[in-house]
């Protein structure tokens, strides 16, 4: 009995023993482990690159057509005769519609013969009057009828030509307004007539922005029916005032539209090119610390071999493709840390990644703008 206790102490002395030496053994691992600070933390990184960029100033405007107008009527009168489709081109001069006219001819005819008889009876006197057989007074009446009789019959041809309606300038018609048989009166619409090559681009500017637009300086623009598709003008007119309400003014530029997909009308994300610079340097926009009290990136630096971070304030400009210009705190060929610095502090070493960021990754597969 008395060896069975004995051996049962023993078992559970090496047993507790054992457990006891582990917890002291991972303890001592523990606080070496703290005696030497926390692991290194894995990050991107990424280097401040000197780069070329377009600068521009960003608007928005509309489109308008270099001249648009709806086809209307000067007289009245009952359509005759329809000569254009819905949507289709029109020319310079082209029949369009004609109004009934036959009355107008018709008045047309005895006009003719009042200025055919009046002719003659003037050119009689006319005769006569160098024969002394005739007063003055009654050439001259025959002078005044004769007029009369031609102005009657010219203000009645461009009457007539009046009930032919024709394209003033050539374009792309709208939709069709009217009808066979359909009586108009003065002032009706017929069909809308846009000239869509070239096409203007309508946009303003602050007037602190003055100084920087010229006339034929180029611009880009881009439309929500083409997404990603960039078009290109020059600026044609720029309005001698500044609107004192906005304290803007006002700009317009001239495209190209030989295939007409740009009209009249459409929202436009117009950029304005301005002189090209040089030497501005950018890092991705993952790189960045953004805060009310101002930006900041991690600059990795080597301190005895070891990579550490260090926190700075950078100020910040212009954005593109993923990458943001940098207009003071760093410099040319820096490293800094491009992802994963939401976990870092002043002085923390760090184990660059091999790979860049994800979002650096598509940026830098994104074409230049």
């Amino acid at each position: 009995m008395i060896s069975r206790l004995v051996l049962v102490t023993l078992a559970l002395a090496i047993t507790f023993g054992g457990i006891f030496g582990w917890k002291h053994y991972k303890g001592q691992q523990m606080a070496a482990a703290q005696a030497g600070g926390p692991p290194p933390a894995v990050i991107a990184a990424t280097h401040v690159a000197l780069e070329d960029w377009q600068p521009y100033l960003q608007v928005v405007g509309s489109l308008a057509a270099v001249a648009g107008i709806e086809v209307r009527n000067e007289v009245s009168g009952q359509v005759k005769a329809i000569h254009f489709d819905s949507g289709a081109s029109a020319e310079q001069g082209e029949l369009l519609l004609e109004l009934d006219d036959s009355t107008d001819q018709a008045e047309l005819k005895g006009l003719l013969a009042e200025q055919t008889l009046a002719r003659l009876k003037f050119e009689r006197i006319a005769k006569l009057v160098k024969e002394k057989s005739v007063s003055k007074s009654d050439y001259d009446e025959a002078r005044a009828t004769l007029d009369n009789a031609e102005a009657a019959v010219a203000a009645k041809r461009a009457l007539i030509a009046k009930k032919s309606i024709r394209a003033p300038f050539a374009g792309r018609l709208g939709i069709r307004r009217v009808d066979m048989g359909e009586y108009l009166v003065a002032g009706s619409e017929i069909v809308p007539l846009e000239k869509l090559d070239p096409i203007f681009a309508d946009f303003t500017l602050p007037e602190g922005e003055l100084s920087r637009i010229t006339r034929n300086q180029q611009i880009e623009l881009e439309v929500q029916a083409y997404p990603g598709e960039r078009f290109r003008g020059v600026i044609s007119a720029i309005d001698p005032g500044v609107n004192t309400g906005n304290r803007s003014f006002r700009i317009q530029a001239i495209l190209a539209n030989p295939d007409q997909r740009l009209r009249p009308g459409m929202f436009a994300d117009v950029r304005v090119l301005l002189p090209e610079t040089n030497g501005i340097l950018t890092i991705p926009d993952t790189a960045i610390s953004y805060a009310p009290y101002g930006d900041s990136v991690f600059v990795i630096e080597q301190e005895a071999g070891v990579n550490r971070v260090t926190r700075r304030q950078i100020e910040t400009g212009s954005t593109r493709q993923g990458r943001v210009a940098v207009l003071s705190g760093l410099s040319e060929g820096e490293q800094v840390v491009s992802a994963g610095h939401n976990k870092l502090r002043n002085g923390q070493a760090v184990v660059i990644d091999s790979k860049p960021a994800p979002a650096q990754r598509v940026a830098e597969k994104a074409p230049s703008a």
